[in-house]
């Protein structure tokens, strides 16, 4: 080794602590993890939100006007048509320790850019009524809206995505990247429309969801005879095959050329990854995703118009390795990290 170079690392880093960051891109990420150059935050302690968010708890929080975006749990599983268990999911995501504060992939640290809190989750007023529970969705995303900041939701089964794009998409139709096994287009089953099989055909019916500006991407299963909707609206439609045959850059540009430049929401369902990336969920498809490829295809969007995002149907009780809550938090990070890249969102209010 070079004497010269040894002597200056040994100038640099020979007496520095854990905390003592030198590259500027770094050091900002450090000091959020950081309470002195050689002691980190425990992940373990305290109460468990959110990539450690700061707590503020429900609509009070908006009140500041100082918060760009809100991470809010949505515990409600009544829409499954499988096994059960997806409203242990928000408690499951957050409980995942050490996701952030960087992203090496997309080269950011998102909350060195914007304002944002966990403000708990949504207050419902019935636990046995689907209908009731889907309305107190789009209540309280409509008013999350209304401040000006993006929600990120972590459910909960699929079919709460249908209220939040109600509540997204009332002045303007939003487009979707939706991350799948399955396209949730069908139709009403056994007397209810609400379900997770179904969200996106009503959220076109009702003028929310652009199906033009709609990718679903990772389909696969028994159950394509159900999804024509999909395509007979206009939806494009990757097959978890096409991306395997496409490869993931061009699976990118094929999101880029379909969502454009308007508003466009994000939504992860787990079951879109293979099971044995992901065991814990409801509806298990064999021969999905790989987190790997769904992270390289969420990093390929920087620059999109992202509104809002979710994670949904983990259901941790599949999973005793908890690594379907560890794939979970990490999507819905990587969501985060979008909305601090977009170039129309505007200042950090705070």
């Amino acid at each position: 080794m070079n004497p010269d170079k040894l002597a200056t690392l040994r100038k640099k880093y020979g007496g520095a602590k854990g905390g003592d960051i030198f590259d500027p891109r770094f050091a900002a990420a450090a000091a959020s993890v950081f309470a002195t150059p050689d002691q980190r935050k425990w992940p373990f302690a305290g109460a468990a939100t959110f990539m450690g968010l700061p707590y503020r708890e429900g609509l009070a929080a908006l009140d500041a006007n100082d918060l760009d975006v809100a991470v809010i749990g949505v515990p409600m599983d009544l829409g499954v048509t499988n096994r059960a268990g997806a409203r242990l999911g928000p408690r499951a995501v957050r409980a995942v320790e050490r996701i952030g504060p960087y992203e090496h992939g997309l080269d950011i640290a998102p909350g060195t850019i914007l304002a944002a809190a966990d403000i708990g989750d949504v207050p419902m007023r019935s636990r046995f009524d689907l209908a009731e529970c889907h309305a107190d969705i789009e209540a309280f995303f409509s008013k999350v809206v209304a401040a000006g900041v993006i929600p990120l939701a972590v459910g909960g089964d699929h079919s709460i995505t249908y209220p939040i794009l109600r509540a997204l998409g009332k002045e303007r139709p939003v487009g979707m990247v939706h991350i799948d096994a399955h396209c949730d287009t069908g139709g009403e089953f056994e007397g209810s429309k609400f379900h997770h099989g179904g969200p996106f055909r009503y959220a076109v019916l009702d003028g929310v969801l652009d199906p033009a500006r709609s990718i679903q991407i990772g389909i696969r299963g028994g159950a394509e005879y159900l999804w024509e909707f999909s395509t007979d609206s206009g939806m494009t439609v990757l097959h978890a095959e096409d991306v395997a045959a496409l490869g993931v850059p061009a699976v990118i540009d094929r999101i880029k050329s379909v969502i454009g430049d308007g508003p466009t929401y994000v939504t992860f369902d787990v079951d879109g990854l293979d099971p044995a990336f992901a065991p814990g969920t409801g509806t298990p498809e064999a021969g999905g995703l790989t987190p790997r490829e769904v992270l390289m295809m969420l990093r390929g969007l920087r620059g999109a118009n992202v509104v809002g995002g979710d994670v949904v149907e983990v259901a941790p009780q599949y999973d005793a390795t908890t690594v379907t809550a560890q794939i979970g938090a990490q999507v819905l990070f990587t969501e985060l990290c979008l909305i601090a890249l977009d170039p129309k969102r505007g200042a950090r209010r705070r």
